[in-house]
């Protein structure tokens, strides 16, 4: 049975891994938007950029993943995942996007990606703008590591893709 490598990537981090991980196991890697859903799969991990409480291209992953294929998630995004606060949020996200019993046998992954103030659409640029002067607003006490990241980074651009961080994803592919 084939393998494949999804990703859902807007600016390129997501995409970046997961070209990478192929690099690192042979198994090809498309954007979920080219996926054709008529396959069948042994293992689907899936690359997805952090947008809005929503992991890009999951339900397509999820629908590859149908039947006996062994799904692993790989999260991206700009907030710290050494914080377990962090963490703790994007699992209650991927909860609500994937079925408890598929969700029940995958593997979650979260990995830092970046973010170029100056490459975003006019509609996330003015999203980022809003949540940067709600939180600038905020008293101290109520400030998230998230929160302090977002006004640290704010205008900026910002690396944090770790390829190394990539070896326990890779693992998982392999077992």
């Amino acid at each position: 049975m084939k393998n494949i490598i999804l990703y859902g990537s807007c600016y390129g981090t997501a995409r970046r891994y997961a070209e990478k991980c192929a690099e690192m196991t042979g198994i090809p890697a498309v954007s979920y938007k080219a996926a054709s859903g008529k396959e069948s799969y042994g293992v689907v991990v899936h690359f997805g950029a952090l947008y809005a409480g929503g992991v890009r291209g999951l339900r397509t992953a999820v629908r590859a993943a149908r039947g006996t294929a062994r799904l692993i998630i790989v999260t991206v995004g700009l907030a710290d995942v050494a914080d377990k606060k962090n963490t703790d949020a994007i699992r209650r996200s991927v909860a609500r996007q994937v079925p408890q019993e598929l969700l029940r046998n995958a593997a979650l992954f979260h990995l830092r990606g970046g973010i170029d103030y100056g490459a975003l659409h006019f509609w996330h640029r003015l999203m980022m703008t809003l949540l940067y002067k709600k939180a600038s607003r905020l008293p101290e006490s109520q400030k998230t590591a998230e929160i302090r990241a977002l006004l640290d980074t704010f205008g900026k651009k910002v690396d944090f893709v770790d390829y190394d961080s990539l070896a326990p994803v890779v693992s998982a592919v392999a077992e």
